[in-house]
């Protein structure tokens, strides 16, 4: 009886550690750089702090579904390896040989991050949950569309442009219009001054020079 007992449960774990695989897709990795967060203050990764671990995923997992009552034995991690990387799946309480959806995982994940980076004194760089998004670098959400912007830029180039050619184009009349000016001021000032001259050639009368009068009398002599 006590063999089978023992067979039974060794089955049992056979078959719950089965469920977890890397690249599984109710899986998540996970990537700790304790060396690099604490440097001469880092701890050593051991069976202590994958016990910390399992606690605290099962912590997040009953935040996130208070409904259901998960235990560290609902937290399975497999492919450790040295430089502190593993892979971890969780299984529904109600039913040890089903996994909570991946979307679950990553929703409890994303609720209690703060807490679980606290308990092994890391950050989200340093405690990286591969395919979960950081907590601090929340999806950008545009108010208005990308296009409607690089649109509006266009049109307000085109309206710059529109401006300046007719600015340009009533800058250039204008000043043909002086220099038209300008040319008949200087052309009415120039038939004045020759008028003027004209007039003054008019008014003198002839000089009488006596000394072609006297070459005149001597040449009849």
């Amino acid at each position: 009886m006590l063999a089978k007992i023992l067979f039974l449960l060794c089955l049992t774990h056979t078959s719950a550690q089965d469920l977890c695989k890397s690249d599984t897709d109710d899986g998540y990795k996970v990537r700790l750089s304790i060396k690099t967060a604490l440097g001469d203050d880092a701890y050593t990764w051991n069976d202590s702090e994958q016990f910390l671990f399992k606690a605290t995923l099962a912590f997040a997992m009953m935040q996130y579904m208070p409904e259901e009552t998960f235990n560290l034995s609902n937290i399975l991690i497999c492919d450790e390896t040295e430089r502190v990387s593993f892979w971890f799946v969780v299984m529904s309480p109600q039913n040890q040989s089903q996994l909570i959806p991946k979307a679950e995982v990553e929703n409890a994940v994303r609720k209690s991050r703060n807490r679980i980076n606290s308990a092994f004194l890391l950050t989200d760089k340093t405690l990286e949950f591969v395919g979960i998004p950081p907590t601090f670098a929340a999806p950008v959400v545009y108010t208005t569309p990308p296009w409607l912007i690089v649109f509006g830029v266009v049109i307000g180039a085109v309206c710059a442009g529109i401006v300046a050619i007719l600015i340009s184009t009533f800058i250039q009349k204008s000043r043909k219009t002086k220099e038209k000016e300008n040319d008949l001021v200087s052309d009415e000032e120039t038939m004045r001054s020759v008028g003027n001259g004209m007039a003054g050639l008019g008014d003198k009368d002839g000089v009488y020079n006596q000394s072609f009068v006297d070459d005149d009398r001597f040449t009849k002599l």
